[in-house]
């Protein structure tokens, strides 16, 4: 896991790469990789590659980048890591390829040079490469189908700048003009939507695709493999098993991928809640060590509250309970208010993009950074995989009820103009564009997760930038394409989620304040070969529900922990900033979330308070 940066100066009239700008950026990066660095420039300066280092895998300096080919024709850097590598790693031994490290990265550039692009949907990890080939003078971008790690670009039509972080490109020139787009989109969900960021200059490389520049010309972003696809693809070919088998197979994809997640040359810990999510991977991690015994006790990272201390929130009792029966060695961390006012500028200034979560992140990766742990595996992703947020039932029940509204938006929106100046005094201003965007999988969705409605908009930012924002955001059918083909209701909903809250969210959020505190935070349920396997059969067994595979999966667990009500994760931040102590009411500068808001027209009390009550369609 590292940071990456690098730029081509492409035009045939640029000049030669600035190489003290591109280590600025590099170190911007520097708790992404405090292991180590590398900068390698080709010699004609039009070429420049750099790399942070966290070592996980190999950690000789043999694994270290930018590395080259063995015939000098290809130079990488890469973010992430490979699960297969080893099995990549045999299939080109026999071909004849020699190998001078363990790392995964030197497989990646062996690969390449054997099937090109074509490599990337056999790579079963999360990534972010770029690859430059001396020959045909071309540089590659690459980033993994579910966006778990990400790629900025900056082109200004004559060099293009890439880093991990947006922030680090604004050491270059790049346009940081304020991006509408982005504006409107953090207003909407919480998060700002790929493929902007906050600055017109600098876009997000889309998951699932690959990017080629050369001297001559540029492509377009070309998907390899996408979630939509990989949701066609299971509809397509449907398990033949019957419902028992359907059920003993995902116990079999949850273990599977939980043994590919701790391929690694460092201990990896699991953080642990008091959800199924955790205790799957925390039961399927204890099994994993007992029957390797050589690897010691799993170690277990839990964070508890202290203004939660003896009531419902509090997940540290259970927590220890699974802890203990998985043979853990369990390491908790009580944060309080204090704790939070000591660490808020660094959280807040290490926060890439806008964002309303992303703070319990921050504190239980402060518990494996405290305990010298620098992989984490995390739950994330399990309710979208397992149809377990209440999206899963609203989204099509809305969308059946007023799907004769569907074709008739000019009624939808008298309905939600006469409505809307009253309805939010006593509910939710949600419920007044029910008959407007109910009728639709897309609309119920925007519904269902949107933070504030469109129409709102204009009284925060103002009609021009709201207008102009929602213009390019183009909602409805950027939603309405990322169900384009899927016909089952639950792996619709799967897609949504997966390919909006949880990528700009949930998963950016653990990449940044993972990275943040130095840890790498894998997350097992959102993997390609688990998603392919378990897709196919709710694709057919859409009724198989998350505590039936946690029974399955985690039967060593007691029912108290398996038959506990989804409650979700709560952090009391708000009880934190919102208090009556005026210097806690105060963020730092425009470092924090205030600034984002304050960007964005809006005050960040008013954002925290929309997200208590985002689920209240």
């Amino acid at each position: 896991m590292c940071g990456i940066a690098g730029c081509f100066a492409f035009a045939h009239d640029a000049s030669p790469v600035d190489t003290e700008t591109l280590v600025r950026v590099r170190d911007h990066m520097r708790a992404r990789g405090p292991d180590g660095e590398g900068l390698w420039t080709s010699d004609d300066r039009r070429v420049a590659l750099a790399h942070r280092r966290l070592a996980i895998i190999d950690l000789s300096e043999r694994g270290l980048q930018p590395m080259h080919s063995h015939d000098g024709r290809y130079t990488i850097v890469f973010n992430g890591e490979i699960y297969n590598f080893r099995e990549l790693k045999a299939t080109l031994a026999a071909c004849g390829h020699l190998f001078q490290s363990d790392s995964d990265t030197e497989v990646l550039l062996a690969l390449f040079a054997e099937q090109g692009v074509a490599m990337l949907p056999k790579l079963r990890g999360m990534f972010a490469l770029a690859i430059w080939d001396r020959v045909e003078r071309k540089l590659t971008l690459a980033r993994d189908t579910f966006g778990i790690k990400p790629l900025y670009i900056a082109n200004d039509g004559e060099r293009v700048w890439f880093a991990s972080q947006v922030r680090a490109l604004l050491e270059t020139d790049a346009d940081q003009t304020p991006e509408a787009a982005a504006q409107t989109g953090f207003l909407l969900w919480g998060s700002v939507p790929e493929p902007w960021t906050m600055f017109r200059g600098i876009k997000a490389l889309a998951p699932g695709h690959y990017f080629e520049i050369t001297a001559t010309s540029a492509s377009d972003a070309i998907p390899f493999l996408t979630v939509n696809e990989l949701f066609r693809n299971a509809e397509r070919e449907p398990t033949t098993l019957n419902e028992t088998q359907a059920l003993q197979a995902i116990v079999a994809a949850v273990h599977d991928t939980v043994t590919a997640h701790h391929v690694a040359d460092v201990p990896v810990g699991v953080f642990l809640s008091a959800g199924l999510d955790s205790a799957m991977l925390m039961s399927a991690t204890g099994r994993l060590r007992a029957s390797d015994a050589a690897n010691g006790a799993p170690h277990a990272l839990t964070l508890g509250f202290d203004e939660y201390v003896g009531t419902a929130s509090d997940e540290t009792a259970l927590a220890r309970e699974i802890a203990t029966i998985t043979r853990a060695d369990h390491h908790v961390m009580t944060v309080q208010r204090a704790d939070f006012a000591a660490q808020r500028e660094a959280l807040f200034a290490t926060m890439d993009q806008p964002t309303i979560d992303g703070i319990n992140t921050w504190f239980v990766s402060d518990v494996a950074r405290t305990n010298s742990i620098k992989v984490a595996l995390s739950g994330l992703g399990g309710d979208e995989v397992f149809a377990s947020y209440p999206s899963f039932n609203q989204i099509p029940r809305i969308a059946r009820y007023l799907r004769q509204f569907k074709n008739n938006a000019k009624f939808g929106k008298i309905v939600r103009k006469a409505t809307s100046p009253w309805l939010g005094m006593f509910t939710s201003p949600k419920y007044a564009g029910l008959v407007e965007y109910g009728g639709s999988f897309e609309g119920a969705y925007l519904l269902r997760r949107a933070l504030h409605m469109p129409w709102e908009l204009a009284a925060i930012l103002g009609s021009e930038v709201a207008e102009h924002g929602l213009a390019v955001l183009d909602t409805l059918p950027r939603l309405r394409s990322s169900i384009e083909g899927i016909a089952s209701p639950r792996l619709r909903v799967s897609a949504l989620e997966m390919q909006w809250y949880m990528r700009h969210q949930l998963l950016r959020d653990a990449d940044w304040a993972g990275m943040g505190r130095s840890i790498e935070i894998r997350v097992p349920f959102v993997d390609v070969e688990f998603v392919k396997k378990t897709a196919a059969i709710f694709a057919k067994y859409p009724q198989i529900t998350k505590a039936q595979v946690a029974h399955a999966v985690a039967s060593d667990l007691p029912a108290n922990v398996l038959d506990r009500p989804k409650t979700g994760f709560t952090v009391p931040v708000r009880e934190w900033m919102l208090t009556d102590n005026e210097e806690s009411k105060t963020f730092v500068s425009d470092r924090g979330l205030r600034g984002w808001a304050h960007t964005c027209g809006a005050r960040y009390e008013t954002m925290t308070k929309r997200a208590v009550h985002v689920d209240a369609a």
